[in-house]
């Protein structure tokens, strides 16, 4: 019997830890789901059923994980936040490797990200996570070139920041890549030259 107890409980933390694993992915499947769907369709449009058909789990187990569907959202919101804050990470002053960077993010996520800015005046949700990416841009563009406006003073260091926020917004992306249908290396050496001409305002 002794045995028996001592075994249970060597085993008990590696029961507990895969439980613990299996949930963790569990969750992630789900959120994994919600992103796809957003990128199909207007947020409107999501309801669990479908999400809970997407990552093969049931709707009770998705409310199980997430108690609302307001709930998933959000923790799908800061999901996403984390990975495009960490997807723009960058040396600071290496504009080259910023605007490559830049471009790899669009290219990943930028017509999804145009789906919600569609739907940002009609739709809280999607605002809510179009504001928010709007500080992320804001403060990416603010780091990477930090270095370079280092002895421009104010007033004229915001107003090149409100031009370089411009130049790397996502409608920028759109224009050059979906609009006028460039190659994505065409479109980085255009980008790469409106932001050097911005730059010589410093």
């Amino acid at each position: 019997m002794a045995l028996i107890v001592i075994i249970m409980k060597s085993t008990r933390p590696y029961v507990l830890k895969a439980r613990a694993q299996s949930v963790h992915e569990t969750r992630e499947r789900i959120m994994e789901a919600v992103l796809a769907l957003a990128n199909e369709a207007p947020l409107s449009a999501l309801v669990l059923p479908e999400v809970a058909a997407r990552s093969g789990v049931s709707v009770q187990t998705v409310l199980r994980q997430f108690g609302t569907r307001e709930g998933l959202l959000d923790a799908t919101q800061e999901l996403a936040s984390a990975r495009v804050t960490a997807e723009r990470e960058v040396v600071p002053g290496d504009v080259p490797a910023a605007i490559t960077n830049l471009f790899d993010h669009y290219e990943l996520r930028g017509d999804g990200v145009l789906l919600l800015l569609g739907q940002e005046s009609w739709e809280p949700r999607a605002a809510k996570i179009t504001t928010e990416g709007r500080s992320i841009h804001r403060n990416w563009v603010e780091r990477v070139f930090a270095p370079l406006l280092a002895d421009t003073a104010e007033p004229a260091r915001g107003e090149i920041l409100d031009l370089l926020v411009v130049a790397c917004d996502v409608y920028t992306w759109k224009l050059l890549r979906r609009d006028r249908k460039l190659d994505r290396e065409d479109a980085e050496s255009r980008l790469l030259r409106l932001v050097a001409s911005i730059l010589q305002g410093a």
